[in-house]
């Protein structure tokens, strides 16, 4: 997925299968496993959402593939935990959201497939954090504190996809009372991500923590806390990413009903130069993207479009 030489080398692969021995085959999945999650990224950097759309189910496919091989293949693991979960966000999810005005039966198929795929990318983190934590993806459910102390440095970007992959499943299936019962699990893990290393990804788990924080006070969450993992998120990120402006405008705005935040937000989300950092420039046209159709959709998300509402203080 992550570069052209792997397609060349899998191409031998598929060419030399029926002749060459299991051990010869691992190997062979072994290389081009590393080649795939240890590469270059060439997708984050595009500017052209579309071709990354059409060209990652392939890539996908072919991870699930070498991991019929090599299973516990901790870079496949993650990448394809990481790509399962980016795909059914930025073009599954997203989309969904774009034309549920008009085809709310379309949005909500596309919803449930998202849901799909996000359970997929969960399961392929939770066995990449088994790979050197044997059973800590049952651990999970049943004791969630005790187990994520069992995570290391190390496996923070495991850990981090999991969680991202887990709470977004979470947000697509809020009926479904096993996945709500997860919620212990999904915060346990983003916690622990805080400790180890709060500065992974430009402060992504503060940015996650968002998320949970705009839960209601029965269910853990906290606006003043929210505020102050946005805060922190933006910080980290030294303004160079558009996605805290879209959590906090998505979450805590929309859950105090303040349009004028909402606004505000989404105008600070368009703001940011998608340029500046070459590396997160893919994720931030989709999600400059996601800024506008939350401005064109904004009436649907407030009880009363014309007044400002002032936070609701817990």
């Amino acid at each position: 997925m992550r570069t052209a030489r792997t397609l060349c080398v899998l191409g031998m692969v598929a060419l030399s299968a029926p002749t060459t021995s299991c051990s010869i085959n691992r190997m062979v999945a072994n290389g081009v496993g590393n080649a795939i999650s240890k590469g270059p990224d060439v997708f984050g950097s595009d500017e052209d959402p579309e071709l990354v759309r059409d060209a990652i189910p392939f890539g996908l496919k072919t991870m699930e593939s070498l991991l019929q091989t090599v299973p516990r293949h901790r870079g496949l693991l993650l990448t394809a935990c990481k790509g399962f979960t980016e795909y059914a966000y930025a073009f599954v999810q997203a989309p969904a959201d774009e034309i549920e005005s008009t085809d709310y039966a379309r949005a909500t198929a596309m919803r449930e497939r998202a849901l799909k795929l996000f359970l997929r990318a969960r399961d392929y983190g939770l066995r990449g954090l088994a790979v050197n934590n044997r059973g800590i993806d049952q651990q999970l459910h049943l004791a969630p504190q005790q187990a994520v102390g069992r995570l290391r440095v190390a496996d923070v970007p495991t850990l981090y996809w999991t969680a991202a992959a887990w709470g977004l499943a979470i947000s697509l299936g809020k009926d479904r009372a096993e996945l709500l019962a997860d919620l212990p699990a999904v915060r346990a893990l983003i916690e622990r991500g805080i400790q180890l290393d709060e500065g992974y990804e430009a402060g992504a788990f503060h940015e996650a923590m968002i998320v949970l924080e705009a839960l209601p006070p029965g269910m853990g969450g906290s606006y003043p806390r929210a505020r102050q993992h946005f805060e922190r998120a933006v910080e980290l990120s030294h303004g160079t990413r558009v996605s805290p402006y879209i959590t906090m405008a998505q979450s805590v705005a929309v859950a105090t009903q303040d349009r004028s935040e909402f606004d505000r937000l989404l105008q600070q989300a368009l703001a940011v130069d998608p340029n500046r950092d070459p590396t997160q420039r893919l994720a931030n046209l989709v999600l400059q993207q996601r800024a506008r159709t939350l401005q064109a959709r904004a009436s649907e998300m407030f009880l009363d479009a014309d007044t400002t509402h002032t936070e609701e203080k817990r």
